[in-house]
């Protein structure tokens, strides 16, 4: 399972880079851990597309509110 970086958030999509070897695949679920309300919480995303340089476009599974480029992401290989 490989670990990201948010480049980017417009809204619900999110692009995150990742290295060369660990693109994860589309459909994949990668967790993003988000602090709202002094709690952290695990936000779901799904890889919806590869824009090549290494970055995959995801949509999230819930509010973004939160989520900060340069945020760690992690593939859940699912």
């Amino acid at each position: 399972m490989g670990l990201g970086r948010v480049t980017q958030v417009m809204g619900p999509v999110i692009d995150v880079r990742f290295e060369h070897n660990e693109i994860p695949n589309i459909n994949n679920a990668l967790l993003i851990d988000v602090s709202r309300d002094g709690e952290t919480e695990s936000l779901t995303l799904e890889v919806a597309l590869h824009l090549g340089d290494d970055v995959v476009r995801t949509i999230a599974m819930d509010s973004t509110d939160g989520v900060q480029r340069g945020a760690e992401v992690r593939d859940t290989g699912a």
